[in-house]
């Protein structure tokens, strides 16, 4: 049984039909009195929840009500929309009413704002939607029934991770603010009083000015940086570290320092602390495919790119532990297993080592730059004699994404291992030097597609697995072929075997007895920063 759920705006009713495993309703729409009688239809029914979209989940997560399974009809209208190669149409709950009737649809509502506390945790959704919801689930259960089967996996997959999502901004990552608080003294000096620059940028802006002859020049501002070094003879087309390097001038290493510790303290700063961590949690907004490949975004927060320096802010509660896992080369296992060209990846837990042992003698660092230039794109210098190696060594695999890479170049749709289908091809794209880059573009979507894909389905197995297990960990962050779990010290070993167990399953559900294996590397630990 599914059960199609509006929740309606704060404080109303949430409204609720029982609806066919095809989407057909079951009786009429009814009201609830609650969230208790969600829990009391989970029970019951254990149905799949059918949501118009990945926040209608967030009230009944704030009133302590978990669900087993749902179906996201946002989510999964993105991935119809984009497999007819209409990739960034509208495909929010009113867009896929509106082209089921045969009218045009209107854009999206714009996402909140990530700035604005309240817009951002406490949106209001249209009243009284359930007949779309409806109509929508039971038009997409027909498509999904008529494609192939790996458009299903990757919807419930798809659906599920919007579960994962809510639960952990819910939950929240645990964060020590005294500890932030100490880093970024450490790094950056005492915090300034009334704003400006801490003290120890203020002194790097000093070593750039006097490197330039004492003349004012501000190190946040590009132009002014740029009009410097051509005062003194280097002409420059940008600010970026890479360019700064091939430069030999005294302001270049204060620059670069500056440039490092002044993006902390913009995007993870004090007044970051102040924003984004409220009693010892960091609770960011994921945004389930956010990126064209199907890996998450956040809105606001920045809560991906937490960067090295302040991990250790991220402490278990005492007497809890972090778990944390990570996939083991993931990509390149990935291709492996896509291309069927097994030997590629070899049992052997760092692939990259292995396959230097073999291949590239014994330099871990070539055979590392071997195969991201084959994912990438990468074929100048080093890198294109590395890919000789590829090509003779593994035919398969090179051929696999070469022909991705054609394909994107010809201006045709390149899908992930179930199907996420990629951008069409923009006007113009037949210039060269656009045909070149949209198959570099579409060389690396199948690979990274599909491994967004494998970590999607790790979540849902991985939150089954802890379910099942009514286990007290809990997941509290997740990026990329990463997962961070907080558990008590006495289950953090049990919660370590679910993750990796979710990973072995992970791969047999994608690849099927495909021999490719895909480790997770796990750690229990205290702080974030703890190998």
């Amino acid at each position: 049984m599914r059960i199609a759920l509006d929740p309606g705006p704060e404080g109303g009713p949430v409204r609720v039909q029982r609806l066919d495993e095809r989407g057909a309703p079951l009786a009429p729409p009814a009201e609830l009195a609650g969230p208790l009688d969600v829990v009391a239809l989970e029970r019951e029914h254990a149905p799949r929840w059918v949501f118009a979209r990945q926040r209608s989940y967030r009230e009944l997560v704030r009133a302590g009500v978990d669900v087993a399974r749902a179906h996201d009809v946002e989510l999964v209208e993105g991935l119809l929309v984009a497999a007819a190669g209409r990739f960034g149409h509208p495909h929010g709950l009113a867009a896929a009413a509106a082209r089921l009737h045969g009218r045009e649809p209107e854009p999206d509502p714009r996402a909140a704002d990530p700035d604005d506390r309240l817009a951002l945790f406490d949106p209001t959704p249209p009243p009284d939607e359930l007949a779309d919801l409806v109509a929508v689930h039971a038009a997409q259960q027909s498509a999904l029934a008529a494609g192939p089967a790996g458009m299903r996996l990757l919807a419930a997959a798809e659906s599920a991770a919007a579960l994962v999502a809510e639960e952990m901004t819910a939950a929240g990552l645990p964060w020590r603010a005294d500890v932030h608080d100490e880093l970024l003294t450490g790094l950056l000096g005492r915090r300034p009083a009334l704003g400006g620059r801490p003290p120890r940028l203020a002194a790097l802006a000093d070593e750039v000015r006097a490197a330039f002859g004492g003349r004012p020049v501000n190190p946040d501002s590009p132009a002014d940086v740029l009009r410097a070094f051509a005062r003194a003879g280097h002409e420059l087309e940008t600010t970026r570290s890479w360019e700064l390097r091939r430069v030999e001038h005294p302001a270049v290493e204060p620059l670069l320092a500056y440039k490092e510790l002044a993006r902390l303290h913009s995007a993870h700063g004090w007044s970051w602390l102040r924003t984004w961590v409220r009693d010892g949690r960091f609770r960011p907004e994921y945004v389930v495919g956010g990126v064209v490949s199907g890996r998450w975004a956040t809105r606001g927060g920045g809560a991906l790119q937490i960067p090295r320096s302040l991990r250790g802010a991220v402490r278990a509660d005492p007497g809890w532990r972090l778990v944390v896992a990570d996939a083991a080369q993931l990509e390149p296992r990935v291709l492996a297993a896509l291309s069927g060209d097994h030997a590629l990846a070899p049992g052997e837990d760092d692939l990259y080592t292995a396959l230097a042992a073999t291949e590239f003698g014994d330099d871990r660092g070539k055979a590392k730059l071997a195969l991201l230039s084959a994912m990438y794109g990468g074929s100048g210098g080093e890198a294109g004699q590395l890919l000789g190696v590829l090509r003779r060594r593994f035919p398969a695999a090179m051929a696999f994404v070469d022909g991705a890479a054609r394909d994107g170049e010809e201006g045709r749709l390149v899908r992930s291992h179930l199907g996420r289908t990629c951008p069409p091809a923009r006007p113009g794209h037949e210039r060269p030097d656009r045909a070149r880059a949209r198959g570099r573009f579409t060389r690396n979507f199948v690979v990274q597609a599909t491994a967004a894909e494998w970590a999607l389905v790790l979540l849902a197995e991985l939150r089954g697995r802890l379910r099942a297990a009514a286990s007290p960990a809990v997941p509290v962050f997740f990026q990329h072929d990463e997962v961070v779990l907080h558990a008590p010290a006495e289950a953090a070993q049990d919660a370590a075997a679910a993750v990796r167990a979710a990973a072995e399953t992970a791969g047999l559900r994608l690849f099927g007895s495909s021999p490719v294996r895909f480790p997770m590397q796990v750690r229990i630990v205290e702080g974030y920063d703890q190998r």
